[in-house]
């Protein structure tokens, strides 16, 4: 009995158009998901922000996760709150005070979720919360905290 003839799909040019149309669009959600929102809060370098930490005239928080602080440490004088905590707001009084005029300077990895949590904390009736738009690693809007030589802290759980 002879054996049944195998063949493989052809590679037509419409499979290949779909398969590239797949891979643009897939770029270009994460793409999308990695630019930071555009706002018109106040922002910070990461040599600004860490002067006016030390001063006692912003309070700076990073909000990476656990695992990012563990890895690069964390910015000297700032208070971790991990921004997908779900007592957040209660976090960042704790830190800040419960005041929402009162001045909070956000940093991440490199000025993405500082952006977008800048725009939340507005919405939630923060006045005074200023992006510090290079991050931690550094960005479009600079060389960020480690780059910057400023100081690392070990992070302590």
């Amino acid at each position: 009995m002879p054996e049944a003839e195998v063949q493989s799909p052809k590679l037509t040019r419409r499979l290949m158009l779909l398969g590239g149309a797949a891979a643009a669009a897939g770029y270009g959600y994460w793409w999308h998901r990695r630019q930071p929102p555009v706002h018109d809060h106040p922002r910070l370098t990461a040599t600004e922000a860490f002067a006016l930490a030390q001063a006692g005239e912003i309070t700076l928080v990073d909000i990476r996760t656990p695992r990012e602080w563990r890895a690069s440490g964390v910015p000297a004088g700032s208070h971790q709150i991990d921004m997908r905590r779900p007592d957040f707001i209660e976090a960042l009084q704790a830190a800040a005070g419960p005041d929402p005029a009162a001045p909070v300077a956000l940093i991440c990895a490199r000025g993405v979720r500082s952006a977008r949590m800048t725009l939340a904390l507005a919405e939630a009736g923060y006045s005074n919360v200023i992006d510090v738009p290079e991050g931690m690693l550094g960005s479009g809007a600079g060389p960020g905290w480690i780059a910057g030589n400023l100081p690392v802290a070990r992070w302590t759980e």
